[in-house]
């Protein structure tokens, strides 16, 4: 019996002549051969997906690549105007503003509605059963003084041109599951119960497309990130081309009102 240490990982391995990935030989196997978007996916569950999760992943990575100058894309200009020799570290600050108001609430979403699923007695088959299991989730949200993950925008008050797109594609794909029903039901009955209209948000339908494009909910957010990665690199290239980040800084700093502290 040997007494060195096992680490076992079925991702990846190399030695002196060749690098071994997902249990294929990668320069002769993937290389060329697998595009970026199935790899990944073949990473998180160590299966390959079929062509129609594959076609939600892909949606989903480009709805979540970039949406303007969000804090994570501010964050980045600015450490990048501060650091441009660490193009990493700008990357990363960009990526550490990923929470429960940007670009987490696709793992949010995705964890409720699976959890709304989990803690029903039966699988619901029809909208109206649907329905029903929306409206103990989000009276369960109300009650508790939650948010509903999913609902509302900060900018598209009247409808997310993202969520329609990315539920037909779905459909299209045979990905139209039950956390997308599910969702869509919230969509349906949330304002008899919370009182006002809020649509339902590209994050969030991301989320609920993604867990029934079979992704587990504790992983949404790393698809999340690393959609946003490449909408990060959009930015900083553009600040390389064309900088606006000193000029952000100018309008805060110059625009300070300085109030003394009391006491």
């Amino acid at each position: 019996m040997s007494d060195r240490p096992g680490f076992p990982t079925s991702i990846g391995t190399s030695n002196t002549t060749s690098i071994t990935l997902l249990g294929h030989d990668l320069a002769g196997e993937l290389m060329g051969k697998v595009g970026f978007a199935e790899l990944a996916y073949w990473l998180m569950t160590l299966r390959r997906p079929t062509p129609g999760e594959l076609r939600v992943f892909e949606t989903v990575l480009v709805t979540l690549a970039d949406h303007g100058f969000t804090p994570t894309a501010i964050a980045a200009r600015l450490t990048y105007v501060s650091a441009p020799e660490a193009l990493q570290g700008a990357v990363a600050a960009g990526l550490l503003g990923g929470g429960s108001r940007f670009l987490g609430v696709t793992e949010d979403a995705g964890r409720f509605l699976a959890a709304a699923l989990r803690e029903a007695q039966r699988q619901p088959q029809s909208d109206a059963e649907f329905d029903e299991m929306a409206r103990v989730a989000v009276a369960r949200c109300r009650d508790e003084k939650r948010l509903v993950p999913g609902l509302g925008h900060p900018v598209h008050k009247d409808g997310d041109p993202r969520t329609p797109v990315l539920i037909r594609i779905a459909t299209e794909a045979g990905q139209h599951g039950p956390h997308l029903r599910l969702f869509e039901a919230i969509g349906r009955v949330h304002p008899e119960i919370l009182g006002r209209t809020l649509p339902l948000n590209g994050a969030g339908v991301c989320g609920a497309a993604l867990a029934d494009a079979g992704l587990p909910p504790e992983l949404l957010r790393g698809v999340a990130l690393l959609a946003r990665t490449a909408g990060l690199l959009g930015h900083l290239a553009e600040e390389m081309r064309r900088p606006v980040a000193r000029a952000i800084y100018d309008a805060v700093d110059r625009n300070v009102d300085y109030i003394a502290p009391e006491g």
